[in-house]
């Protein structure tokens, strides 16, 4: 393979059966589960990177079922999003990510600097009840809990929320370990067609677990909870700041 063979194709790695293909990445019947909670302000501080400011001390836990995916397949995924502002506008910190698929972790830690890791969580109804688990190995980690489609949200307001950018931290090691990349990166989601959006009661427990630490950022309050169903884009991202010295 020649240099020029090989940067032609030097998109994902490995350069001869990359784990994902080229974007747009496609997700049809995406269906989420919200439940945004209170924390502790110090707790968000210590993991929110400047130049990014937390206006209140709320999280978003995420369940997302993605049944349908373009080159990722059929997954579900849970996290932490953190609401943060960046020059005075409103977006999402994306703290966490657990899910069970090879091909979106590769993409997404790749790509975006998404901090996903392996994991097993699920999102069902069971009767009157949205129910959405992470479990990592045998161990439960978090479970939330929503009546299922009590109220019908207004779709305008919930597309609107789409409009936020959302960041992340983007960290790539040097052959020696010190940081090659490490950079906050932004993206947004394109595209969205909402199908379904209700609110409802919820609830939210968190567990502590070493390699999962999702606890350590308490619940103090559930605030409120919402359950999407929607097609969307996954839009590519953009370098908002780099934290490496300029060479040179």
């Amino acid at each position: 393979m020649n240099a020029s063979d090989l940067l032609a194709n030097a998109f994902a790695m490995p350069v001869t059966s990359p784990s994902y293909p080229k974007g747009p990445y496609r997700f049809v019947n995406r269906e989420f589960l919200t439940i945004t909670y209170r924390t502790d302000m110090e707790a968000l501080r210590r993991v929110v990177p400047e130049p990014l400011e937390i206006p209140e001390p709320l999280v978003k836990y995420e369940f997302i079922r993605m049944p349908d995916s373009t080159g990722f397949g059929d997954y579900t995924e849970s996290g932490q999003v953190i609401p943060v502002t960046l020059d005075g506008v409103a977006g999402g910190y994306v703290h966490s990510m657990f899910l069970n698929d090879d091909a979106p972790i590769a993409g997404g830690r790749e790509i975006w600097g998404f901090p996903k890791k392996l994991a097993d969580p699920a999102l069902r109804v069971e009767k009157d009840t949205l129910v959405g688990t992470l479990d990592v190995g045998s161990v439960r980690v978090a479970t939330g809990t929503m009546g299922y489609k009590h109220r019908a949200l207004d779709h305008d307001a919930v597309l609107k929320g789409f409009e936020a950018p959302n960041f992340m931290l983007k960290v790539i090691p040097h052959v020696d370990c010190t940081p090659r990349i490490c950079e906050l990166v932004r993206y947004y989601t394109k595209d969205v067609t909402l199908k379904g959006a209700w609110e409802g009661p919820a609830g939210l427990e968190l567990h502590q677990h070493a390699l999962a630490p999702v606890a350590e950022l308490p619940v103090r309050e559930v605030v409120s909870a919402v359950h999407l169903m929607t097609d969307l884009t996954l839009g590519l991202g953009e370098v908002v700041h780099d934290y490496l010295p300029a060479k040179g």
